[in-house]
């Protein structure tokens, strides 16, 4: 490892925080989405699952991923559209090592009908901030060379990149948790679990207002035919 890489000479900016207040609510996720999860990641096409995992998963190493994440050990945040389809995902994974307890990797997947709206940079400033505030003061960023998407991600942060062998490492120390940093997440997951709230009752009212449409539809169709 060159001086580059040695943690005394990583960046140590890091991103800069948004407001919460943004069009994208992310939300911490759990154990119960594990179906939107697997649903999502199925939905990523050959290629992205090539970049996301390092080689060319299939649909049965996919479901083993999924069932795998241990919500308990890492953190996995998820960003929702209104149809409560899992648009963009991310996993922050802690190490299990006592000896590297203050580091953690990052790993992001966003459909390619949500590409372009920076999803991938949100997910990354929530997981510092989560990370920062769960002791991490090093993130991690493992990607293939030609995953250009998450490298800009890593280099906008002020993360220090090596490639080499078409891989890439970058390597981000996360400042230390404060109290405003331990304030915006509890205010950022308020705000996304409200919005997932109304997403989910805005859905519903939809399905309400289709099938009473489906039933005065019925009702004029029998008058019709009673009439006739």
């Amino acid at each position: 490892m060159n001086d580059q890489g040695d943690p005394r000479f990583l960046a140590t900016s890091g991103p800069q925080p948004r407001s919460p207040w943004r069009s994208h609510a992310i939300r911490q996720l759990s154990a119960h989405h594990r179906k939107r999860i697997v649903k999502h990641l199925l939905a990523l096409t050959p290629q992205d699952r090539y970049l996301r995992f390092g080689y060319a998963a299939n649909d049965e190493q996919i479901k083993r991923y999924a069932e795998g994440l241990n919500f308990e050990q890492d953190s996995i945040f998820g960003v929702y559209n209104w149809r409560l389809q899992l648009i963009a995902m991310a996993h922050v994974a802690y190490s299990v090592d006592s000896h590297f307890a203050a580091c953690a990797e990052f790993g992001v997947s966003v459909l390619p009908t949500a590409r372009g709206r920076g999803l991938g940079g949100l997910l990354f400033e929530r997981a510092v901030t989560h990370a920062r505030n769960e002791g991490v003061s090093m993130m991690f960023i493992h990607a293939l060379s030609e995953n250009t998407a998450m490298i800009k991600i890593a280099r906008h942060a002020g993360a220090v990149i090596e490639q080499e062998a078409g891989e890439a490492q970058a390597y981000l120390r996360l400042p230390a948790a404060t109290f405003d940093s331990r304030v915006a997440e509890m205010i950022e997951e308020q705000i996304a679990q409200t919005d997932y709230k109304l997403k989910s009752q805005a859905r519903q009212f939809l399905r309400f207002l289709a099938e009473l449409q489906a039933i005065r539809k019925g009702v004029q169709e029998g008058r019709h035919k009673s009439g006739s």
